[in-house]
């Protein structure tokens, strides 16, 4: 049986766009990636119900960058629109598929963006929201605020990682895609919030912290669209002393386990969930090159797959469901620049 998935990436050196790979699940091995669309850097994906795939891109002669959609019923998919506005390209993308919506965060404009999906799978501007505020001690932070998450909580509210202000922030979404805030919630000095994923079953949320290395667990409150602080560990050992930085963060389908990226340890680190939600440290397996910006589990949860940045390779293990522990499987498979890995559910 072969699951399908997508990686996105840099597009400085030889990469060309967005690439499909195939997961073999009774060989364990991975396929070589195959171009489906052609984008600048498009470092960040969302895949809708509809055969639809909306990508970070940007227009470089312009200076202009946002979302672009493309349909994914050709080969390579066809372009349907671009949504830019001057400056940087985006940072990360998501669907909404209840309310039919894309929610876009820029990471160098500070902003939050709702996008409309229309009925032909093309993008309209909803609301955009710019942050503002007093920025982390951290020099990645001195130059204002930098959006980098955008996705929907469990009840369908969207949180918002703001690694340059410290701060995750809750909106209230409407049909129309116009956002609320509701509230704001602060981490410590230069943690550098990047990256979060709720529990499946418990009030609970885990929130990666890239200029820290840290994970956070956090109880959400869904009443109130609120986070408290609960526990804060590290994802790389005491003794490493040269830079790191935490990239992605997953949890199981089962929410027995989290993991994290190390971009400089160059890990994944693997924690178990207890009982009270709280994390224990159970392993750091070398992702077998340099800068893994992000993983994904495929949707049988047996496989991880990574992607090295700098190296220009794909990482495959095996998952015990058990214990949490990765195994690897496969490495040095060539992908050029890789930065985001999508699985498809839906193939």
């Amino acid at each position: 049986m072969q699951e399908h998935f997508f990686v996105g990436t840099y597009t400085k050196k030889s990469s060309q766009g967005v690439y499909q790979m195939s997961l073999d699940l009774d060989t364990g091995r991975l396929s070589a990636p195959i171009l489906v669309a052609h984008a600048d850097s498009p470092t960040y994906l969302a895949r809708s119900a509809a055969n639809r795939l909306y990508t970070v891109d940007k227009d470089a002669n312009a200076h202009t960058g946002g979302t672009s959609a493309f349909d994914l019923s050709t080969t390579p998919a066809t372009l349907l629109n671009h949504v830019f506005s001057d400056g940087s390209s985006a940072a990360y993308e998501a669907v909404d598929e209840k309310r039919q919506l894309v929610y876009e965060g820029n990471y160098h404009m500070g902003t939050v963006k709702s996008l409309t999906i229309q009925p032909d799978g093309s993008l309209k501007v909803a609301d955009i929201i710019t942050h503002h505020g007093t920025v982390g001690p951290k020099p990645e932070q001195a130059d204002g605020p930098h959006v980098h998450f955008t996705n929907l909580t469990p009840d369908h509210r969207l949180v918002v990682c703001d690694l340059g202000l410290d701060q995750v922030m809750i909106y209230n979404v409407s049909d129309a895609g116009k956002l609320t805030l509701v509230s704001t919630f602060d981490t410590t000095a230069g943690f550098g919030p990047r990256h979060i994923v709720f529990h499946p079953t418990k009030p609970l949320a885990y929130l990666a912290g890239e200029l820290s290395s840290e994970i956070s667990v956090l109880h959400y409150d869904a009443a109130n669209g609120t986070f408290t602080h609960l526990q804060t560990l590290s994802t790389i050992p005491n003794d490493w002393t040269a830079h790191n930085g935490a990239a992605a963060i997953r949890i199981s389908a089962d929410g027995q386990f989290v993991y994290v990226s190390n971009r400089g340890f160059n890990t994944i680190a693997g924690f178990a969930v207890g009982e009270d939600g709280l994390l224990s440290l159970r392993q750091q397996i070398s992702t077998e090159g340099d800068f893994p910006r992000d993983f994904d589990l495929d949707p049988s949860q047996r496989f991880i797959v990574a992607v090295n940045q700098n190296t220009d390779n794909a990482t495959l293990y095996q998952r015990n469901a058990t214990t949490g522990q990765l195994s690897l499987l496969q490495k040095d498979v060539a992908v050029p620049e890789g930065v985001c890995v999508l699985f498809d559910p839906i193939a």
